[in-house]
């Protein structure tokens, strides 16, 4: 059953870990989406799936199974894939189900020191706790013993405006041997909101899907809007199409700038930060003009776009895309003809393929590290028409993150003004009335970071009873605690903007 892009194999609880591994190998996909669902009204039970990407069928596989109300529980699938274990972890605070056998239960959100036991807001009946109760525990950090070790806790309020995470690290002398990353400082419950929508299809719903990520804004705006119009049956024209990919590669770009600079400046090369700055602004000042929103909000809407592309605004894209470009080359030159800046990102917070593979690291760190995992290629839609070049590196250090951004970033000029050349006159919104179905359905874009995907159940009346979201950087926080190891401390701030990871994305 499902979409022609979806599967869902429908199991037993005692079958559940052995299909889920199944699949894992066959297909050579990490968990990308593990997430329950609260069906004890419609059905008595509670509801799990486990999505996979098929990439050679150009497909999604979900695994799913049902379980009784009454304890419900089931056999740890993260024993033996790892990029389950966050999930399952989730799935265990937010719903009070049992992943038995899953080696690290704590706490991702809700945490220990200030959310008591037996509440679970994910499920349809929660009831908050009432403010006055007093929760008790603490989260265990992993210790590392032995002589000459020590800790350094960072975070999680941190000297600028990033945002709060806590960071400890376990060194032995200079090189850092642990390093344990605690989140879940910005949790909104914005799943639980999205439930509270009056339709799946309205412009609130819109409206909040560009705010869960704001660097993100359109990606996670296309990613809704997709999932809603598989489910309502909604075909987007292919202008709406095209444009939807000009803003998606102009979002990567303004990001790639950004991270391209950070990371000159965290090894004090602050000329090439200011340079980058001034590309940024440019790529944020073309985006106000191409949409009138600097960060891409108000453009989605639910079968097609609300903004249109004149000939005149075509031309003055391809124009400012020549000078960026242009911009984007000089900032190049100027880092690779730094000895003292090469020398800092050359090797440094090595991710390696293997390591990758195991941990289910997706998106831009992944293909850092030699894996070819990009929406883009798997699902091209208007894509293909521009030949699509999926790019990789091999190194998997912050070099080759580095290296990424820029070719990504150049990449992302020349598909604009492919899209530009071969898009057609038509409409941007579907011509027929938009009417609410029920029924389930993901919805993805390829943004900067990875990934960003939505699954969504509608009711009758199109009012959303669960929605599932998935940012790449819940998948890839593990990534930069393992490409920090044999590392110096000092160099931590450069290895973590080498992946940029988004705390809000995370701490959904």
């Amino acid at each position: 059953m499902g979409f022609r892009d979806e599967l869902y194999i429908d199991v037993k609880p005692e079958e559940f870990r052995s299909k889920c591994l199944e699949l894992h190998k066959k297909l050579s996909s990490p968990v990308m989406m593990y997430f329950a669902v609260d069906e004890r009204k419609e059905k008595g039970s509670f509801a799990v799936y486990c999505a996979f990407l098929d990439a050679a069928d150009k497909r999604w596989a979900f695994v799913r199974m049902y379980l009784p109300q009454d304890g419900p529980a089931f056999e740890s699938v993260s024993k033996d894939i790892f990029s389950a274990s966050l999930f399952e972890r989730e799935i265990r605070e937010m719903f009070g189900i049992e992943p038995r056998g899953n080696p690290d239960l704590r706490r991702l959100n809700l945490h220990e020191e200030v959310w008591p036991e037996g509440f679970y807001p994910l499920r349809k009946d929660f009831t908050p706790p009432e403010r006055a109760r007093k929760a008790e525990g603490s989260y265990k950090f992993r210790k590392v013993e032995g002589e000459g070790i020590f800790e350094v806790p960072v975070g999680p309020v941190h000297a600028g405006i990033i945002g709060p995470g806590h960071f400890r690290f376990s060194a032995a002398g200079e090189p850092i041997i642990n390093l344990e990353a605690r989140l879940g400082f910005t949790h909104r419950g914005v799943e639980k909101i999205f439930e509270g929508m009056p339709s799946a299809g309205s412009a609130e719903a819109v409206c909040f899907s560009e705010r869960v990520s704001g660097d993100s804004a359109f990606a996670y705006s296309t990613a809704y809007c997709s999932a809603v119009e598989k489910i309502y049956g909604i075909r987007v024209p292919e202008r709406a199409q095209y444009i939807r990919a000009i803003f998606l590669e102009l979002e990567r770009m303004y990001n790639h700038a950004n991270d391209i600079g950070g990371m000159a400046l965290d090894v004090g090369f602050s000329f090439p930060n200011a340079f980058a700055s001034v590309v940024k602004e440019k790529i944020l000042a073309l985006n106000e003009k191409m949409s009138g929103s600097r960060y891409l909000k108000g453009v989605n809407t639910v079968g097609g776009v609300n903004r249109d592309l004149s000939g005149s605004e075509r031309m003055a894209l391809a124009d400012s895309l020549a000078g960026i470009s242009k911009d984007l080359e000089e900032l190049k030159a100027m880092l690779k003809s730094s000895i003292s800046f090469m020398d800092r990102v050359d090797k440094t917070g090595i991710l390696k393929k293997k390591t990758a593979a195991d941990l289910g690291i997706v998106g831009l760190a992944a293909r850092a590290s030699g894996i070819p995992m990009d929406l883009r290629n798997t699902f091209p839609g208007v894509y293909a028409a521009a030949n699509f070049n999926l790019i990789k590196e091999e190194e998997g250090d912050v070099l080759a993150r580095l290296n990424l951004r820029l070719r990504e970033a150049s990449e992302s000029a020349r598909l604009i003004k492919e899209f530009v050349r071969i898009m057609n006159q038509g409409d941007t919104s579907p011509a027929k009335k938009i009417e609410p179905a029920a029924g389930c359905g993901i919805g993805h874009a390829e943004g900067w970071r990875g990934p960003v995907l939505f699954w969504i159940k509608t009711g009758a009346s199109g009012r959303i009873e669960r929605c599932k979201i998935v940012d790449p950087s819940f998948h890839n926080w593990q990534g930069l605690c393992f490409a920090v190891l044999g590392n110096i401390i000092p160099d931590f701030p450069l290895c973590n903007k080498s992946f940029d990871l988004s705390y809000p994305g995370n701490d959904l």
